[in-house]
């Protein structure tokens, strides 16, 4: 009776064991890939630690009551005995099932990353550190301390591992208990031969995939085993400008593969579907800012790729070439740095107003004036540049119909990450003017479409006006001997594009005043008279 217990509890247990590393760890596995390339977090571990556990410490009882049974056994005995007919048949049995769980719950929880870059994991730059974590899904406390991990480099190029490569995995380094080891401190330098690179490939760099493996040994009682892991791919960059294209190269990966261990994808890349790289250029933006692309700002992208006709096609299919490394349309960059560039400049210029949703971004000319010309003059929209490389926002606005003339559309030049250093876009936005020879400037910027005024949209933005010493004494010991000075836009446009001087007046108080800054008393003196 208890050797058929035995035998129903570890068919149970072979079932649950299967569905826990068949099914569940590989959604995980999953979701950790997806999470990598900006998808959503991927779900805690803890879950699945408990359940591996709950298993190994059935089979370690199992283990047990085998043991006590061959005990018993030996003082006792008889013929067609149940225990010594079943005996290695259990035990082999039940040692595979734990040596399978074992090997399975070695997993890397944290993929390799650069503190620099926590949003470009499994880039490495050599020279700089990095940090990667390992985890035994496995909590059993005879464990602790009892696993010493040692991390390795692929052959395909040498490189050495600078820093602490081996460590003993415990339950103390990690906040909730785990049984971990994380490597903190770890470098990666290229060995080279006669001042040259080693082991030249068919791959450019930043297409090469690597991988750091890990291995360490289990040994109980009667009970020795190997375990071994390995991180996703990584790129392996030396120069910070080849980031980029990196990671360009780890989004194709993980979009497209599941097996880590096909380290030669980028040999023959498949083609992505438009369905399936929107949601991952989507996820570029979500994961660093608060929105991610919207239907028509990937319609506008899918355009760009698959060509107009497609109409940003679900099932278009784009090839690697055409995302990395072919110019765009007449363009002489690739699509890919293009949105980079814009990344950054949305990072380091335009976070508040992208996650406002005060920028349009990606829209085509012909669909922003399909939008703008029904709308009040003065409305404009901010969308990205597609002629720069280093990224690069504009505004267009509607110009009202006069003397018979059609609506005009106005767009000013971009603006790059030097001029948004200067100043910031809310105050481009706010003091931008257009003049011609002989008349007042204005703010063309009324409202942000479709009806949004102006201010109500940027005003919180503002910079705040630094209040004036007074009195105002250049020559005095404090003072430096300047008087300070304001960065504004200005257009100069042909006087026929202008608002006559009939709409320019009259004007509220506060335009006058900041009219009066902006010029002397005689040129507006010369206004009136005209008017």
């Amino acid at each position: 009776e208890v050797v058929n217990k035995i035998v129903q509890l570890l068919h149970h247990t072979e079932h649950a064991q299967t569905a826990l590393i068949d099914e569940e760890l590989v959604e995980w596995k999953h979701r950790q890939q997806t999470a990598c390339i900006g998808g959503p977090p991927n779900a805690c571990l803890d879950q699945l630690q408990n359940w591996f556990t709950i298993v190994a410490e059935s089979l370690q009882q199992v283990r047990q009551q085998l043991k006590k049974l061959e005990e018993l056994e030996q003082k006792f005995t008889y013929e067609s005995d149940p225990i010594t007919k079943n005996k290695q048949v259990l035990q082999d049995r039940t040692h595979n099932l734990f040596k399978q769980l074992i090997q399975s719950s070695f997993v890397v929880e944290r993929q390799p990353c650069m503190p620099t870059h926590p949003q470009r994991p499994l880039v490495l730059k050599t020279g700089v550190q990095f940090t990667v974590k390992l985890r035994l899904l496995v909590k059993l406390p005879e464990l602790n301390y009892n696993l010493k991990v040692k991390v390795l480099f692929d052959k395909f190029r040498k490189f050495n591992i600078l820093g602490t490569s081996t460590k003993v995995m415990n339950m103390e380094e990690s906040t909730n208990g785990s049984l971990a080891a994380e490597f903190r401190h770890l470098q990666l330098k290229e060995q080279k031969n006669a001042g040259t690179r080693t082991n030249e490939g068919p791959l450019i760099v930043t297409e090469e995939l690597h991988s750091l493996s890990f291995e360490t040994q289990l040994c109980q009682p009667g009970l020795v085993i190997d375990l071994e892991t390995t991180s996703l791919p990584i790129v392996v960059i030396s120069n910070v400008s080849q980031l980029p294209s990196g990671w360009a190269s780890i989004l194709w990966f993980n979009m497209l593969s599941t097996d880590p261990k096909n380290l030669s994808f980028f040999l023959s890349p498949p083609c992505a579907k438009w369905s399936k790289l929107s949601e991952v250029l989507s996820w570029q933006f979500s994961s660093v800012t608060k929105r991610g692309l919207n239907a028509d700002q990937l319609s506008m992208l899918g355009e760009k790729l698959l060509g107009q006709t497609s109409g940003g096609s679900h099932d278009g299919l784009i090839p690697w070439t055409r995302f990395c490394k072919e110019n765009i349309n007449d363009k002489n960059f690739p699509f890919w740095l293009w949105i980079e560039g814009i990344l950054e400049l949305i990072k380091k210029h335009l976070l508040c107003l992208w996650n406002d949703g005060c920028i349009m971004g990606f829209i085509s000319k012909e669909r922003e004036r399909a939008l703008l010309k029904d709308q009040n003059p003065g409305t404009f929209l901010l969308r990205f540049s597609e002629s720069s490389r280093e990224g690069a926002i504009t505004f267009t606005w509607v110009e009202g119909s006069q003397n018979g003339k059609s609506l005009q559309f106005h767009s000013v030049e971009p603006y790059t990450k030097k001029e948004l250093s200067a100043v910031t876009f809310p105050d481009i936005i706010r003091n931008y003017k257009v003049m011609a020879a002989e008349n007042i400037p204005e703010n063309p910027l009324r409202f942000l479409y479709p009806d949004i005024p102006k201010d109500n949209a940027f005003g919180k933005y503002y910079s705040r006006p630094k209040e004036a010493p007074e009195p105002m004494d250049l020559d005095g010991p404090k003072g430096n001997g300047y008087i300070k000075t304001e960065l504004i836009s200005v257009s100069e446009v042909h006087p026929s594009r202008l608002q006559s001087p009939e709409n320019l007046l009259p004007m509220s108080p506060e335009e006058f005043d900041e009219v009066s800054r902006m010029v002397g008393p005689a040129e507006i003196d010369t206004v009136v008279r005209i008017r």
